[in-house]
């Protein structure tokens, strides 16, 4: 009987599993549609980018991140990618 559970179980997450990627993947091909549509429709950057880039340049990359999590609600690690990315654009 505990084996049955068990197998359910396994089951179980590696289905969650299954559909977190696939979620993910979605996301992601959401993001590229998001983001060809900004740039077609030369939307203005969000105002606080400045702010970003400012402490990004003066080393303070933590502050920049808890500044990004404040104005856009974002969780840590989206934040961090959202720094990255600021950063990235600005060698480029």
């Amino acid at each position: 009987m505990t084996y049955i559970l068990i197998l359910i179980f396994l089951l179980i997450i590696i289905h969650l599993f299954t559909k977190v990627g696939q979620l993910e993947g979605r996301i992601k091909g959401m993001q590229y549609i998001i983001n060809q549509l900004t740039q077609q429709s030369e939307l203005p950057e969000l105002p606080i980018n400045e702010d970003l880039r400012k402490l990004i340049n003066e080393g303070e990359d933590v502050k920049a991140i808890k500044k990004t999590r404040e104005f856009l609600g974002l969780s840590l690690l989206e934040a961090k990618a959202y720094i990255d990315k600021l950063k990235s654009e600005d060698r480029t």
